[in-house]
């Protein structure tokens, strides 16, 4: 059973080293380039306060976005403010994301969010702890991979797994970082190809954030992930 309750907490933690990290920048730093092609920081910024509420839909039980041109015409309208305005905005929507914890609710309920993808309503909090984790990695202004909390690197391990098993694009793989296990790819009674590494090379690996050369590869060779 997830505990929606602490992965909420987790959210607030996150969130806090986020805007903490962002209030350091300067107008002139959220126009320049993330990670993330095409987008400026302040696209990232964006982008996380306009999750916040679309979660907040998902909950709700609206859709999560009204379309998916909408959600691209928020975000590009809202990544040229000022920092001072991303911050408050990250603040609020937050706050109201969060609001919903307060909630009395069946938070096993499904619940559905973008292009027919189901889960619990108790799944959404973690969700919204990888938006913004993986996020403030992609603003590159000094929070890397190997800095995520390790709870959040083993559970977004087995979260993209799991996401990937059973594609008929990726081979059976077994991922490892020496002590934990996770299968992956299409079915087979034996995972072809071992990948294993540091937990921050799987799971920037995984998450489409690093190439995957400083993994070790074993009978194969590295799968290409399918975009998340």
């Amino acid at each position: 059973m997830i505990d929606h309750a602490h992965d909420l907490a987790c959210v607030r933690d996150a969130t806090e080293r986020l805007l903490n990290a962002v209030a350091q920048l300067d107008n002139a730093s959220l126009a320049e380039p993330s990670r993330l092609p095409g987008w400026s920081r302040g696209h990232v910024l964006a982008h996380l306060a306009r999750n916040a509420d679309a979660l907040v839909n998902v909950l709700e039980g609206r859709p999560m976005y009204e379309s998916a041109d909408a959600r691209d015409a928020d975000i590009a309208r809202d990544a040229t403010r000022a920092l001072d305005v991303q911050l408050a905005d990250l603040r609020e929507s937050d706050a109201r994301f969060q609001a919903l914890g307060d909630v009395s609710a069946d938070w096993a309920r499904t619940v559905e969010l973008r292009n027919g993808v189901t889960d619990s309503a108790s799944g959404v909090p973690f969700r919204r702890w990888v938006e913004v984790d993986l996020h403030h990695v992609d603003l590159g202004i000094g929070y890397e991979l190997e800095d995520l909390p390790p709870e959040f690197t083993e559970r977004e391990i087995g979260f993209l797994t799991r996401r990937f098993a059973g594609h008929p694009e990726v081979p059976a793989t077994r991922v490892t970082d020496g002590t934990r296990a996770w299968s992956t790819g299409r079915t087979a009674d034996e995972p072809a190809i071992t990948v294993s590494g540091r937990p921050a090379d799987l799971v920037g690996w995984l998450a489409g954030r690093r190439d995957g050369a400083a993994l070790d590869v074993r009978d194969g060779t590295l799968p290409k992930l399918p975009p998340l």
